[in-house]
């Protein structure tokens, strides 16, 4: 099986992406960096790539291929954004928490090969797990810099801001139809487009945070207590994800498989 093998793809991607992280703050040219980052990458996709054709659906159907997806969209993110706006620090905290995600699938794969059931063998299964696990890999870029401006201080503060609502705005707009494509999801494969599922809730509250925080910033209401939001709408984004199914009534949700 292609997961026994899983080991070799993940150290290899770690090591890519780690000295690549130290290539960007020593070295003159960026140029390794840039290579370095890529060829995790790529390393990394092909397990992915790999895992697919071995099941034969996308991988998906588990919170662990749903982890392995987290870890290549956070890279991808805070490579964009050190390209973008310069900030190797986002870059290097993107490494970090990828790699605690990777090392959590290697201790916990909760990956398995068994074939989707009726209700996922739907258009909608890749797009809106896709877009989902895109939202959360910004949203979690936005909490690293939220947190970094909380703890650096004024100066640090006005810089992100730009950043930190850009994240938000874009992640928010990917959550949002996350949520839309899993309601015509949900009314082809169980007649309701909304059941108040406790996955759909915890999306629900999640969603409602973070768009509390969006009016603060419209209210221009002070940047620290919108951080702290973000911090909050995060902790509920990880709930909604990982927390829900070991909650006492997760059996229950039609969201375990």
């Amino acid at each position: 099986m292609i997961w026994d093998k899983f080991i070799y793809f993940a150290l290899a991607s770690i090591v890519f992406w780690c000295v690549a992280a130290v290539f960007l703050y020593f070295a003159k040219k960026k140029t390794a960096t840039h290579f370095l980052v890529g060829a995790g990458l790529i390393v990394f996709f092909s397990f992915i790539v790999l895992l697919w054709c071995e099941n034969g659906y996308p991988p998906f159907r588990t919170v662990g291929e749903t982890r392995l997806w987290y870890s290549l969209f956070l890279i991808i993110v805070g490579y964009i954004i050190w390209l973008h706006w310069g900030y190797k620090w986002i870059l290097s905290y993107s490494v970090m928490v990828a790699s605690v995600f990777v090392i959590i699938n290697l201790l916990k794969p909760e990956i398995h090969s068994s074939g989707l059931i009726p209700a996922l063998q739907s258009f909608w299964f890749v797009p809106h797990v896709i877009v989902y696990i895109l939202s959360y890999a910004l949203m979690g870029a936005a909490v690293i810099a939220a947190f970094v401006a909380l703890v650096a201080g004024e100066k640090k503060d006005v810089e992100l801001t730009p950043l930190i609502d850009n994240l938000v705005n874009t992640g928010m707009g990917l959550l949002l139809m996350g949520i839309l494509m899993g309601a015509v999801w949900a009314k082809e494969a169980w007649g309701d487009y909304w059941t108040w599922d406790l996955k759909e809730v915890w999306a629900f509250i999640t969603a409602l945070t973070y768009l509390i925080y969006i009016h603060l910033r419209r209210m221009n209401c002070n940047r620290k207590i919108s951080f702290f939001v973000i911090i909050i709408a995060f902790v509920m984004l990880m709930i909604t994800w990982l927390g829900v199914s070991y909650l006492p009534s997760a059996g229950q949700s039609i969201h375990t498989y």
